[in-house]
């Protein structure tokens, strides 16, 4: 008889809500992400990329190895994330596919990675529609990314309920994930009394079949509580000793058989909320085995392992966070992020009115896409294919499989609106709505602009349903004085967001006056195509006229449209935009506004504009954020540069009395500091921007050195994004040729930097180079004439604290 094993699975919920702008589909700029342009991006540098490569440190806090957590942990990545992930951050997407792929191979064919109900609706909260289609686009999404099915699904929160369980088994899902708190009694298969187990106290080192109404079955695995609280909490992550003892705690060695220890936790646990946390969980897992303790492994591995033979009940709508089932995301009923003095009785009235919206807009889903569609319903599921691809091959394949055999092609366009218009009211839903403690947060303003979203593409359907809807919402009562209620916050912070076809043209011709475009241009989520253009400029103002064809990559809706826009200098511009104009119309409107610009100026051409675009004018706020703050961004530039000179010839005339005043101990001006500091720090940035692909040239370390004399060096720490950029750049280069080249210039980057006493991020650098190390292990331990450069490679590996022995090491076993 064998001796019962045991088994340790850590597994990662990683997630962030959709942030995408629902009329661009990108991620807007994020002020409090800083200095990260969004809270994506500075989530996944502090916690997505780096469980990636995480660092596993010797006694001296250097470098041994750097590994992918991935690869040793379960995990789950919400959908709309990992869409973001492709786009913006490839690597890291790519890393965490590949530990997929690799947990296939060490796991007798069972993978790390768990699919994710769509977008984290709470689903006992959705109606059975929602659940079919939330699982259903969790299922394709995993499919397509890790080219293969999915053995267990994440439930959003763990919220749970009989019904979301029927819909799991019913795709063919093997297994989730629950707290501890949401088994209600369990007993042994052939055993025919149940044992309350109510209140957590069931027991979690083993797998328990789940029988539904149905006849089908689903295995829950149910996390040790009190471990993942301590992770979560109670900072167990910092110390990956503490970490890897805790876990071997939950062993018991009254439990007959194999045991599992298991904890369930935010991914982003590991770097974002413990910072270096990823580093703790690599050093446990490392410990774990090398002790001897248990055997790492996942769910689907220990499930084919052992198969339940306990089954239990679930307590019904309840969650991991929140001890009041799943009141969270409908009611006040206490659970917050901690703000004192609000409350959060805004929850229900939200509730209420995207319930009563889902239903109106359903009702116009199934009424028209039942004229274009086999099967509004089994269509709306299969969507997710075009999602994913929005590819013209995708979008016929979806026709072909669910239009009607007489849809014609042309009304495509309708279809897809009614498409759209479901997917924004299932987006709405998104739990994070309802998580935080004030109603006009980033989190909420984001659901009930998705709402916004598929109130107008309704709208453009012939169903009017925004006054209901603000009506309901104005029940919902802000903490700030400042917003009122609901009905406030749309009209204010979401109805300037909405996006229609000429809004996208007059931020075409608008920004085009300061960046050209090409012929066919890209716009966000639309492609504007120019037919005919003029631009004329005069006194430094100008005048610019075309016709073009806007389209949504989107809805597939096209129009035709002119545009005439008029630049007056600082910040005053001006646009007019018409739509499917006639070509006699737009022939005469363009030649007299432009040649009256010409012969007469820019005033008479404001009087002409206005006359012919008075139902659409535009101005510098029509365009979207982020061209608005990079155009806004130029001119401020433009103004400055015209005061560059006079503050670098103040400082050059300036400097010998700069130095002398500063050797007789005499306080230096505040203007010649300022010139000093303007014109020197203005010098450095240009150095290290052309440092990505030009040596950094001896005058920037003279910069440095005047800086330091100067003691104007409180401001270089602005810099350190231009300086790791410069030295990522060099780091790549060392993947090609580690003794190139870019050695020597990655040294003196280095050097720089400590010479203006610069902190600065090497994380990507670390990883670069270790690759380098990895990839031509023959060449750098190859004797020969490069012995002196191959020493300088392993000097670089010293700066950026890697163990020499680490690296070394297996290049020599």
């Amino acid at each position: 008889m064998t001796a019962p094993q045991r088994f340790v699975c850590v597994h990662g919920h990683f997630y962030q809500p959709p942030r995408e702008n629902p009329w661009l589909e990108v991620v807007e700029i994020q002020d409090s992400a800083r200095p990260y342009h969004d809270w994506n991006a500075r989530v996944t540098a502090e916690s997505y990329a780096p469980n990636g490569a995480s660092r596993l440190l010797d006694g001296d806090r250097r470098i041994l190895e750097i590994t992918n957590n991935y690869s040793r942990i379960s995990f789950n990545f919400g959908p709309t994330l990992l869409a973001w992930l492709e786009e913006a951050a490839p690597e890291t997407y790519a890393v965490i596919l590949e530990a997929d792929r690799v947990s296939r191979e060490q796991r007798g064919g069972h993978g790390n990675a768990l699919a994710q109900a769509y977008n984290h609706v709470i689903l006992p909260l959705a109606d059975r529609r929602d659940k079919e289609t939330q699982v259903a686009w969790g299922i394709a999404d995993f499919r397509k990314r890790f080219g293969r099915d999915p053995e267990g699904m994440w439930l959003p929160e763990t919220a749970v309920d009989t019904e979301t369980l029927e819909v799991l088994a019913a795709r063919g899902l093997a297994f989730t994930i629950l707290a501890p708190h949401q088994a209600a009694r369990a007993r042994p298969l052939n055993a025919t009394e149940w044992v309350d187990v109510d209140g957590g106290r069931v027991d979690p080192s083993r797998p328990y079949l789940c029988r539904l109404p149905s006849g089908a079955t689903i295995v829950l695995f149910f996390y040790d509580g009190p471990i993942s609280t301590a992770v979560a909490f109670e900072g167990l992550l910092n110390s990956g000793e503490a970490f890897a003892d805790r876990l071997a705690s939950g062993f018991r060695d009254d439990r007959p058989g194999d045991q599992l220890v298991h904890i369930a936790t935010d991914g982003e646990s590991y770097g974002h909320h413990h910072r270096f946390g990823e580093m703790a969980l690599t050093y446990a897992l490392r410990l774990i085995e090398e002790r001897g303790t248990a055997r790492v492994t996942n769910y689907g591995e220990y499930l084919a392992l052992h198969p339940p033979d306990f089954e239990v009940q679930i307590v019904e709508r309840t969650s991991w966070s929140c001890v009041h089932g799943v009141e969270r995301w409908r009611a006040n009923c206490g659970c917050n992020a901690g703000r004192s003095g609000w409350n959060q009785e805004w929850r229900k009235p939200l509730r209420e009115s995207l319930d009563w919206l889902r239903d109106e807009l359903a009702k116009a889903y199934e009424a028209q896409a039942g004229r274009m569609l086999r099967d509004p319903w089994l269509a709306r599921d299969a969507y997710i294919d075009v999602i994913l691809d929005r590819g013209p091959a995708a979008v016929d394949a979806f026709f072909a499989a669910h239009g009607r055999p007489d849809f014609p092609r042309e009304d495509r366009p309708q279809a897809m609106r009614l498409l759209e218009m479901e997917r924004h009211a299932i987006l709405m839903f998104t739990s994070c709505g309802w998580f935080f403690d004030e109603l006009s947060g980033i989190e909420t303003l984001q659901v009930i602009k998705y709402a916004a979203r598929a109130i107008q593409l309704a709208q453009r359907l012939g169903v009017a349903l925004e006054e209901e809807f603000l009506t309901r919402l104005a029940a919902a009562k802000s903490n700030l004085r400042r917003w009122g209620d609901g009905a406030a916050v749309y009209r204010r912070a979401v109805r300037p967001s909405l996006v229609t076809l000429p809004r996208v043209v007059a931020h075409y011709a608008i920004s085009a006056l300061f960046e050209p475009y090409d012929e066919d241009a890209r716009v966000f989520a639309y492609t504007v195509h120019r037919h005919d253009a003029r631009r004329e400029e005069s006194g430094g103002h100008t005048a610019a006229a075309g016709l073009v064809t806007v389209s949504s990559r989107i809805t597939l809706e096209a129009q035709q449209s002119a545009f005439a826009v008029l630049f007056l200098g600082g910040h005053d511009v001006q646009c007019g935009v018409r739509m499917d104009p006639a070509a006699e119309w737009y022939e005469k409107a363009k030649a007299e506004i432009v040649d009256t610009f010409l012969a007469n100026g820019p005033s008479d051409a404001v009087r002409m504009l206005d006359e012919y675009f008075k139902d659409s004018l535009h101005s510098l706020a029509d365009l979207f954020t982020e061209e608005r703050r990079k155009l806004l961004g130029l001119m401020t530039e433009g103004r400055l540069a015209r005061f560059e000179g006079v503050y670098r010839e103040l400082y050059e005339e300036s400097r010998p009395l700069i130095t002398f005043m500063r050797e007789s101990d005499v306080p230096v001006p505040v203007a010649m500091r300022m010139a000093a500091e303007y014109t020197l720090l203005k010098e450095l940035v240009q150095q290290l921007g052309q440092a990505v692909n030009e040596p950094l040239p001896d005058r920037a370390f003279d910069v440095a050195r005047e800086l330091e004399a100067l003691d104007l060096t409180s401001h270089v720490g602005d810099l350190e994004i231009l300086m790791r950029q410069a030295a990522e750049a060099r780091a790549v280069g060392l993947r090609v040729d580690p003794l190139g080249p870019d050695l020597d210039q990655l040294q003196r980057l280095l050097d720089l930097a400590g010479a203006l006493g610069m902190t600065v991020n090497l994380w990507q650098v670390q990883n670069d180079y270790h690759a380098a190390a990895q990839a031509h292990r023959d060449k750098l331990f190859r004797a020969g004439s490069s012995a002196e450069r191959v020493g300088e490679f392993w000097r670089l590996g010293e700066r950026l604290n890697f163990s020499l022995d680490g690296l070394r090491a297996p290049a020599a076993a």
